[in-house]
C-alpha cells in the first residue's frame, strides 16, 4: 500500500494523541521523573528538547540491552536512518534517503570531538562509514537533516556521532561482560569486554575499556555444480579499546586525552548469489561461488586532547585529533576476470586483486562559547583539516587452487591513487532570546579546500602505463535558520532551513578516456526545509518529536564506469520528503515503551548519465519509503536484591529500490526492487545487583532481509556465474546469552 505524507502526518497526531493519554494515565501511576536528556548537537551541552532541530538519542544502557554493537543492531531505534552494509568495516549510511551510490560519504561520522573519515571522493568515504564498537559508549547521537553550520563536509544527510564515558572522580568501576551465541546454519559466535575507572586523586582520572567479537559465518562456497567448497566463509573479528585521562586542576580548566584503536578482521562479505530478477537465493541455501578466498582487514585509530578554560565570559575549547583509517583488502575476481586473461593468453588462471585504501587525518578546532544568560548566546570557531589519502591496486592472475602467481605474463594491472585534502573553515551561531518563548538560532560556515591526487596505471588491462595529475578548490557558505516557540515549559514548536554541501575534487581519469569524461568533479549540495514538535510531560515520562521535511538536492555525484574505471560525474536533482517521529511512554513503572517511524519519498528530478542508469522520478537506492520500529521492555522486582526483565523489538521496512543498474533498465525497463521484511528481537534476564544474566534472540521470525544488490557485470563481463547477482544479507536468526558483573 502506498503511504503519503497525509498519512504520515495523521500518524503522528495519533501518536500525540496516544502521548497525551499516557501523560493522564502516569499521573496518577507514578510521580518518579525520568532524567532529562542532554545531547551535544550544537557543539555545547543542551537539554534535547531545547535542539530546534530532529535528533535521535542511543543511550548506552539502551544499546547494551539490545546486544547492539554495530550500525545494524541499533537502526531500529532511530526513524531515517539505514545502514548499506554487507563486510564489517564496510558501511554506507543514509539519512533521510540522501544517497545516489557515490564514493563520498553523505552522514559524517564523530567520534566525542574527532571527525572520523575521509572528506572527499578519492578514498572511498561513503562505504567506510566508521563502524565503532558501543561498549561503554556512553550515547550515541544521531542528528537528521544538513549540518553544514556546525559539522562541515559530508553532512549533506546528517550526523552520526559517538559519545564516549568520560573519567569519573568519583568511583572506581571494574566491569566486564562475556556473551556466547549461535546463528541458524552457521558457526557459533562469542564475545567478551570489560572497563576500568580509576580515580588518580582529586583531579586525575582514568578509563579503558576493551573488547574482543567473534562473528561465526553462515554463508558456504559452492563450485558451479553445487558441491561444498568451504562452509561459514563469512566470519569475522573485531577487537581494540579505548583509553581516556581526564585533568582538572580546578574548576576552570579541563583536559582530556583520548586513544581509540579498533580492527575489524572479515573474510568472505556477507553476500549470496541470487536470482538477478527475483532476488531469490540461488541453489537453495546462501552460498556464493568463491574460487580464493577474501578477506577485509580495517584498522581505526582516533587520538585526540580536548582543552576547555572558563574564561568568567565565556568558554574557550581546542580539539586536536590525528586519526588514520586503512584497510586491506583481496577480492576475488576470477568470474569476471580469469577467462579474459585465458582468452587472451590462453593460460588457465584464477583471478584476484590486492588493494590498500588509506587515511591519514589531522584535525584541529578552536570555539568560543558565550555563558547561557542575557538575550542572546553565541558560539563562534576556526576548523582545520589536512588529510592525505591512497589507494593502492594491484590484479594477479594465479595458478588455480593456490596463490602462485601465473608466470610468463605480462603485468596485468596496477593503479595507485595519492590524494590530498586540506580545508580551512570559520564558523558562528547566535541564539537570540525574543522574550521567554521565541528563540532563534542563526548560524553560518565559510570554508575553502584545496585538494590535489596523481593517477599512475600500468598493465594490460590498465592500456598501458599512464601518469595523471590534477587539482582543485573551492569556497563554499553553509548556513542555517531555526526559530523555536516554547508553547509550554515541555513543548516548543520550531522550524529549520539549513543548507549542506559535499566537497568535489580531482577525478579519477580512466586510460584513453575520450573528453567526455570530467577532469574533476564539482561539489554537491541540499537546501533543507524542517518544522517540527517535541513535547515531554513534566516528569519526562513521556516524550513525543515529530518533524516534516524537503530536502532539494542539486548537482548530486554520481559513480560511474569509463573503460572498466570508476569515475565521479555530477547529475541533475533530486528531492527528498517526508516524515519522522519518535515517542516514548512508561505508563507504569518499570514498563517503557518506544514507537518510531518515518515515511521518507526521496527520487530524481532529472535523469543521470546513461552510464549510471537513473532516470526522473526513480526512487533513490537503499531508501524504504516507510519504516517503523517499536520497543517494549519491563523490569520488575523478583525480590528485595533480584529485578527481572523482559523486552521486545521489531522493524518493519518496506520495499525499497536496489543501486541504479544500467542493464537491469534496458532488460526490463524498471528499477530492480528489494521486497519489504520485518525483524523481531526477544530478550529475558534477571538482575542480581552485581551480575546481570540475559538471553536474547535476534530476528526471531529468521527473515531473509536484504540490505543491497550488486550488478551481474561488471566492464561488461559477469560478475557471478550464470548471470546471478550479488545481494547483502541480514543475519539469520540468532540466539545467545550474555553476563555482565561488575565489581
Amino acid at each position: 500500500m502506498r503511504l503519503d505524507c497525509r498519512r504520515a502526518v495523521l500518524a503522528a497526531s495519533a501518536a500525540a494523541a496516544a502521548l497525551l493519554t499516557a501523560n493522564a494515565a502516569m499521573a496518577q501511576s507514578s510521580s518518579v521523573a525520568v532524567e532529562e536528556v542532554v545531547v551535544t548537537a550544537q557543539k555545547r551541552e543542551q537539554a534535547l528538547i531545547d535542539v530546534p532541530q530532529s535528533i535521535s538519542v542511543v543511550s548506552g544502557a539502551a544499546l547494551e540491552n539490545l546486544q547492539a554493537v554495530t550500525f545494524s543492531d541499533y537502526l531500529k531505534l532511530v526513524p531515517g536512518l539505514q545502514a548499506v552494509q554487507t563486510t564489517p568495516g564496510n558501511a554506507r549510511l543514509v539519512i533521510r534517503g540522501v544517497n545516489t551510490g557515490g564514493v563520498a560519504s553523505t552522514v559524517a561520522v564523530y567520534m566525542d570531538e574527532t571527525p572520523f573519515g575521509s572528506s572527499t571522493g578519492l578514498a572511498n568515504g561513503a562505504i567506510l562509514a566508521g563502524d565503532f564498537d558501543t561498549f561503554d559508549v556512553g550515547r550515541v547521537e544521531v542528528l537528521r537533516g544538513p549540518q553544514g553550520t556546525f559539522y562541515g563536509a559530508n553532512a549533506l544527510g546528517g550526523v552520526l556521532k559517538f559519545v564516549t564515558n568520560e573519567p569519573r572522580f568519583d568511583r572506581y568501576e571494574f566491569r566486564v561482560r562475556g556473551n556466547a551465541e549461535g546463528v541458524k546454519g552457521g558457526e557459533a559466535s562469542y564475545g567478551a569486554a570489560a572497563v576500568v575507572n580509576v580515580p588518580l586523586g582529586d583531579t586525575l582520572a582514568f578509563r579503558a575499556s576493551g573488547s574482543y567479537r567473534q562473528n561465526g559465518g553462515f554463508i558456504d562456497s559452492i563450485g558451479t555444480a553445487g558441491s561444498d567448497l568451504a562452509k561459514d566463509i563469512n566470519d569475522s573479528r573485531s577487537y581494540g579499546g579505548r583509553a581516556s585521562l581526564l585533568f582538572e586542576p580546578n574548576d576552570r580548566l579541563s583536559l582530556r586525552l583520548s586513544a581509540v584503536v579498533q580492527n575489524i578482521e572479515a573474510d568472505a562479505p556477507t553476500v549470496v548469489e541470487a536470482d538477478p530478477t527475483t532476488l531469490e537465493p540461488l541453489y537453495g541455501r546462501y552460498s556464493q561461488s568463491q574460487f580464493i578466498p577474501q578477506f577485509r582487514d580495517t584498522r581505526y585509530r582516533v587520538y585526540n586532547a580536548t582543552a576547555g578554560y572558563d574564561l568568567g565570559f565565556a568558554d574557550l575549547l581546542s580539539s586536536t585529533s590525528y586519526s588514520t583509517q586503512k584497510q586491506h583488502f583481496r577480492d576475488d575476481l576470477t568470474f569476471n576476470l580469469s577467462g579474459l586473461v585465458e582468452a587472451i593468453f590462453g593460460t588457465p588462471n584464477e583471478f584476484l586483486q590486492m588493494q590498500d585504501t588509506n587515511l591519514e587525518k589531522f584535525t584541529q578546532e578552536v570555539r568560543l562559547s558565550s555563558k547561557e544568560t542575557g538575550p542572546f548566546e553565541w558560539l563562534v570557531g576556526v576548523y582545520y583539516n589536512k588529510e592525505d589519502g591512497l589507494i593502492d591496486q594491484q590484479f594477479v592472475a594465479v595458478q588455480p587452487g593456490t596463490f602462485t602467481e601465473v608466470s610468463g605474463l605480462p603485468l596485468l594491472g596496477v593503479a595507485r591513487l595519492p590524494s590530498d585534502y586540506e580545508e580551512i573553515a570559520g564558523f558562528a551561531n547566535v541564539t537570540l532570546h525574543l522574550g521567554d518563548r521565541l528563540h532563534v538560532d542563526v548560524g553560518g560556515r565559510y570554508s575553502r579546500n584545496e585538494q590535489s591526487a596523481t593517477q599512475t596505471a600500468d598493465g594490460v588491462l590498465a592500456g598501458g602505463a599512464m601518469t595523471f595529475s590534477s587539482s582543485s578548490s573551492e569556497k563554499v557558505f553553509t548556513y542555517s535558520v531555526a526559530p523555536r516557540l516554547d508553547l509550554t515549559d515541555n513543548a516548543s514548536l520550531y522550524a529549520r532551513v539549513a543548507k549542506g554541501f559535499r566537497p568535489g575534487g580531482p577525478n579519477v581519469v580512466p586510460p584513453n578516456a575520450p573528453p567526455s569524461v570530467p577532469r574533476s568533479y564539482d561539489s554537491d549540495s541540499v537546501m533543507s526545509y524542517e518544522v517540527g514538535l517535541k513535547a515531554q510531560t513534566a516528569d519526562r515520562r513521556a516524550s513525543l518529536d515529530v518533524a516534516l521535511f524537503h530536502i532539494d538536492w542539486k548537482d548530486i555525484q554520481l559513480f560511474a564506469s569509463v573503460n572498466g574505471f570508476g569515475v565521479n560525474v555530477n547529475g541533475g536533482g533530486a528531492t527528498s520528503q517526508g516524515a519522522e517521529f519518535n515517542a516514548t511512554v512508561r505508563p507504569l513503572e518499570g514498563l517503557t515503551v518506544a514507537l518510531n517511524g518515518a515515511y521518507t519519498k526521496a527520487q530524481l528530478e532529472d535523469d543521470t548519465d546513461p552510464l549510471v542508469g537513473g532516470l526522473d522520478g526513480d526512487s533513490l537506492p537503499f531508501t524504504p519509503e516507510f519504516s517503523v520500529g517499536l520497543n517494549v521492555d519491563y523490569e520488575w522486582a523478583l525480590s528485595s536484591t533480584m529485578d527481572a526483565f523482559v523486552g521486545a523489538s521489531a522493524r518493519h521496512l518496506s520495499s525499497q529500490s536496489a543501486a541504479f543498474d544500467s542493464a537491469f533498465r534496458t532488460a526490463f525497463g524498471r528499477q530492480r526492487r528489494i521486497d519489504a521484511y520485518e525483524v523481531i528481537d526477544l530478550r529475558v534476564g534477571v538482575d542480581l545487583g552485581r551480575v546481570v544474566v540475559e538471553a536474547y534472540a535476534k530476528n526471531i521470525g529468521d527473515a531473509e532481509g536484504l540490505v543491497s544488490s550488486d550488478s551481474p557485470t561488471a566492464n561488461g563481463l559477469p560478475v557471478y556465474p550464470a548471470s546471478a547477482v550479488g545481494v547483502g544479507v541480514i543475519r539469520p536468526r540468532t540466539i545467545g546469552v550474555s553476563v555482565t558483573a561488575e565489581f
